[in-house]
């Protein structure tokens, strides 16, 4: 056999060989790992994605919870497992860019060290107050902080959170000094506040608006920099503190060097399952904002976010207690 034909064989059985390997995906268990508590929105996306691939992988989607550190110990995981797409997370904001500003030394890169699969979804972050505080907007929030300085607490669910930097980056720009409550968990934190043992709270809709809808939380505004289309008749907070913002959004990863065909194929399934008639009505009935990136896309969006909060993070010099 000529050289020329010889290498023309190799590569068609090459090729043969790619697409029986891309064929086979999935051919065991997938690992599906929360770095945070069962029941929080990261876990709920995570089963959403298990119960509805499961069926069509024919492969059970194993959902791990493994928490600490601020999430950084489970990211830490899959940072460091082989880029085979049987290891993937769903993580969010806080754990692939946030807690890079915030944290010193961890031991993975946010960023590199992994690769983005899809942006899954973006919680509406709401503010809500206990109905004892005597306040009906941001401003008279403020005005009653003001004069009150150090006695309003605000719960969150522990040091360095998003609920967290939220009132912090409130505090700072509205010149007022609340006292922080720390929880192990959003879901404790929400009760204490529904019970008024602490004032207020920055966490998501999905958690705040039943109890605003049975009175037991008054509901000010929301986080994003503009009205929501969800819920077009509650402030922005930027409508009274010009230029803040806070957005967080959560999304699927693998270690970094996952296969590019691998990557394309759960992008595309973890974005139809979420983008279905029925799934998305679902989630913004909660507050949760689905949506339908590419793994490019999903990328850049985490580097202007990782600039934007380390700058505010050294500006506003914000540290993990």
């Amino acid at each position: 056999m000529r050289l020329g034909n010889r290498i023309a064989l190799l590569s068609g059985l090459v090729a043969v060989c790619a697409n029986q390997s891309q064929a086979a995906y999935p051919d065991r268990p997938i690992r599906v790992v929360v770095p945070f508590a069962p029941g929080g929105t990261a876990d709920i996306l995570a089963r959403i994605l298990a119960n509805k691939l499961q069926p069509e992988y024919g492969q059970p989607l194993v959902v791990d919870n493994r928490t600490g550190a601020g999430g950084n110990i489970g990211t830490d995981i899959v940072a460091k497992a082989k880029p085979d797409g049987y290891t993937l997370l769903v993580g969010l904001m806080n754990t692939h860019v946030v807690n890079q500003a915030l944290y010193r030394n961890l031991p993975f890169r946010g960023i590199d060290d992994f690769t983005p699969i899809a942006n899954l979804a973006a919680v509406i972050t709401t503010l809500v107050i206990h109905p004892s505080v005597p306040a009906r907007n941001v401003k008279q929030l403020i005005a009653v902080a003001k004069a009150n300085p150090g006695k309003l607490a605000y719960a969150t669910g522990g040091n360095g959170s998003s609920n967290h930097l939220n009132a912090v980056m409130f505090e700072k720009m509205a010149g007022i000094h609340m006292l922080h409550v720390p929880y192990k968990g959003g879901a404790p934190a929400v009760l204490d506040t529904v019970t008024g043992q602490t004032q207020l709270i920055f966490t998501a809709a999905t958690q705040t608006l039943q109890h605003v809808k049975a009175g037991r939380l008054r509901l000010l505004g929301v986080t994003r920099g503009q009205r929501v289309a969800l819920f077009p008749d509650v402030p922005a907070i930027a409508e009274t503190l010009p230029g803040y913002e806070a957005v967080v959004w959560f999304g699927a990863f693998a270690p970094a060097g996952l296969p590019r065909d691998i990557t394309a194929r759960l992008n595309a399934d973890f974005n139809r399952v979420f983008n279905s008639p029925d799934m998305k009505k679902s989630m913004e009935a909660v507050g949760v904002e689905v949506y339908n990136l590419g793994p490019e896309q999903f990328l850049a969006t985490m580097r202007k976010d990782a600039a934007s909060w380390n700058k505010m993070v050294r500006d506003f010099n914000i540290r993990v207690e």
